[in-house]
């Protein structure tokens, strides 16, 4: 029995299609039917109920699932423990990146990473949709605090970025500034929807206070709802790296200066449903040390996005948190 078929065995039990699995892995439908046919021969069991449009595993294929599951999470954690940190890897890597106003940082990591492994493949989705990380089989994901309800994933922080209100003198003068944190929730603020669907309307500043808004605009761009507060439209609710130019020139004034910032999360993700594999731990050591170090995330609103990157040199950490929707 070969490993890759054991592979293509759980992108279809996991997708719950032939075509969709054919697709991920770029397999003729045909080769896909073949090898898994010649799998459940070998085995001398049905490993799935085949219905017109969709598969889904019979019980002893279940059983197969979880028990060769386990199967492959022990071979990739062999080859992990016997694989030198600068041994090349190879096989490819399916991203997903929130549309993040760090992108530019993150992409950094990921071409050096491809430099240090010339045989690896990589594949990045931008996309602010909630995406079934196993079923579309995705490795790992950059998402944001705020999406983190949404999912049943492994995350790991990365990174912080001050977050802050700003609007443009123009407002301001039309509607007056703000002086605390309630009056805030009298003005016309954008507003920014999650990929689940909801509207994110409650808004923190500082640690500690959180202020209900309200508005006639809705996106899901922080570039956008810049653009909407730089108009003289309303307040923005913004990381201040992204906007640091426009306060520097006076387009946009900083709100309630005196209250600190409050500090976003941006976190690494992968299913904890699904073993990882090597090339997967690979680069979340890279980027947890690179974005990470010490455990420590980088503040984004304080480095300068050239900031450069290094190889990886630290063991696989266990400083996960799980979240669970």
């Amino acid at each position: 029995m070969k490993t890759e078929d054991l592979a293509l065995f759980h992108r279809i039990a996991e997708t719950g299609s032939l075509i969709e699995a054919a697709d991920l892995l770029n397999l003729p439908k045909s080769t896909v039917s073949r090898r898994l046919q010649a799998l459940e021969d070998e085995l001398n069991i049905k490993l799935f109920h085949r219905q017109s449009r969709s598969m889904t595993l019979t019980s002893a294929g279940s059983h197969f699932y979880q028990r060769s599951q386990k199967i492959l999470a022990q071979l990739d954690e062999t080859l992990f423990e016997m694989t030198n940190d600068d041994a090349e890897i190879s096989g490819h890597l399916r991203i997903q990146m929130f549309p993040i106003h760090s992108m530019n940082v993150l992409m950094r990591a990921i071409f050096r990473f491809m430099d240090l492994h010339p045989r690896l493949t990589v594949e990045v989705i931008s996309s602010a949709e909630s995406i079934d990380m196993v079923k579309n089989n995705l490795d790992v994901a950059f998402v944001v605090e705020p999406a983190l309800d949404t999912l049943d994933l492994v995350v790991r922080p990365v990174f912080t970025t001050d977050l802050r209100f700003y609007a443009s003198p123009a407002y301001l003068a039309k509607h007056g500034t703000p002086r605390t944190p309630q009056e805030i929730e009298f003005h016309n603020v954008s507003l920014f929807r999650l990929s689940n669907g909801k509207i994110f309307n409650e808004l923190w500043i500082g640690a500690e206070q959180e202020v209900r808004v309200r508005g006639n605009f809705c996106s899901n761009s922080v570039e956008v709802a810049v653009e909407f507060a730089l108009q003289g439209r309303g307040i923005v609710y913004a990381p201040a790296e992204v906007v640091v130019d426009f306060v520097e020139t006076g387009e946009l004034i900083s709100l309630l200066p005196e209250i600190e910032a409050h500090q976003g999360e941006c976190y690494l993700a992968y299913p904890s449903r699904r073993y990882v594999s090597l090339a997967s731990r690979r680069f979340i050591d890279f980027i947890m040390q690179e974005l990470a170090p010490n455990g420590v995330p980088t503040n984004m609103s304080e480095v300068s996005p050239r900031r450069a990157c290094k190889a990886s040199k630290e063991a696989f950490p266990n400083d996960e948190l799980r979240f669970r929707g």
